[in-house]
C-alpha cells in the first residue's frame, strides 16, 4: 500500500488528537488513551499513538472513528477542525 503525504504529514488528524488529548479533563495521557482505545478493541500503543500525533503514521478509516470516540469529540472536528 503507498502511503501519501500531505502538507509533510501522512494523516490530517494529528495535530487535534494531540489538541483533544490535553484539553480533556483529566488530560489524558497516550498511555491513558491507549488503554481506552483497548478497551474499544483497537490496538494503539502509546509509540503508535505520538507517531500519528506527529504525522508519522497513517491512520485507518476505523481508528479515525475510534479515536473520536474516546477523545469524546466529533469526526468532523477530528478531520476538519469544525
Amino acid at each position: 500500500m503507498k502511503i501519501y503525504w500531505y502538507n509533510g504529514s501522512k494523516n490530517i488528524i494529528g495535530t487535534r488528537v494531540k489538541k483533544a488529548r490535553k484539553m480533556s479533563k483529566p488530560t489524558l495521557t497516550q498511555e491513558n488513551l491507549a488503554a481506552k482505545l483497548d478497551l474499544m478493541n483497537i490496538k494503539l500503543d502509546r509509540i503508535a499513538l505520538s507517531r500519528i500525533e506527529s504525522g508519522d503514521r497513517f491512520v485507518s478509516d476505523y481508528e479515525v472513528v475510534a479515536l473520536a470516540k474516546a477523545l469524546g469529540v466529533s469526526l468532523d472536528w477530528l478531520l476538519l477542525g469544525k
